[in-house]
């Protein structure tokens, strides 16, 4: 049986793995990251033209404030499926997913032509600039820090270990900042054939870079930047494996 590493942060991690072993593929858990909601003063929700989803994170963090209701009659323009599931959920109505990357969500934001500013509550760290990006089109933006991602200061040894000899096959990565981290944290133990043989799956050609720098030979791209693009890609590489 293939088995995937998967490393990014709970709940997701926990949704992810169950899909993972639906497809009957193994999965060993690697969060590198933990969310820590932030508590900066948040706008009033009047005089909004909606508010900007680029991560389920933002969502979980005005949840956890008890902020959700203040804003739940905006539109929600969400970057992805999964975010808009998570807004949904969470009781907003009007939400409108872009099905993709950052730049479908500024193509969906622009295309919708909001008449006052964007609400966008967002990570501290980010990797795109939604302000810059929809200023092009007229439209303007507040951005509210809600929440910040710690990072992981190490990967066990086990883990280690097991990618070495070949008992852990691949890892998904649905991040570049993840991605990076898990370059960083792993490159030099691993050495050569950990380098070779280790498999990264990853959302989309950016979040790949960080590990192709490294010196990961088996990088492959999600056709689609989204969970169901990731499932194809990780049964696609067991697949694979198990012809070879």
């Amino acid at each position: 049986m293939t088995t995937i590493l998967v490393t990014r942060p709970e709940p997701d991690l926990g949704h992810s793995t169950v899909r993972l072993r639906a497809l009957n593929l193994d999965a060993v858990k690697l969060p590198l990251m933990r969310r820590v909601t932030l508590f900066h003063d948040l706008p009033p929700a009047e005089g909004f033209g909606g508010i900007a989803i680029s991560s389920a994170n933002a969502l979980r963090a005005l949840d956890e404030r008890g902020a959700v209701r203040a804003y739940e009659n905006l539109p929600v323009f969400a970057v992805g499926d999964g975010s808009a599931r998570e807004a949904q959920f969470l009781g907003f109505t009007d939400v409108r997913s872009a099905n993709g990357s950052f730049e479908d969500l500024v193509t969906l934001i622009a295309e919708s032509r909001p008449t006052a500013p964007i609400f966008y509550p967002s990570g501290s760290r980010l990797s795109g600039d939604l302000n810059a990006a929809l200023g092009a089109h007229g439209v303007g933006v507040i951005r509210v820090p809600v929440y910040e991602m710690e990072e992981a200061e190490e990967v066990p040894t086990a883990i280690i270990e097991q990618i070495r000899d070949g008992l852990i096959d691949a890892g998904l990565f649905y991040s570049r900042r993840t991605a990076a981290i898990f370059a960083d944290l792993t490159r030099a133990a691993l050495g050569e054939r950990g380098l070779e043989d280790f498999g990264a799956l990853c959302i989309s050609r950016k979040a790949a870079e960080p590990l192709v720098e490294a010196g990961f030979k088996r990088v492959l791209v999600a056709e689609r930047p989204d969970e169901e693009g990731m499932m194809v890609l990780a049964l696609a590489f067991a697949r694979a494996q198990n012809a070879s």
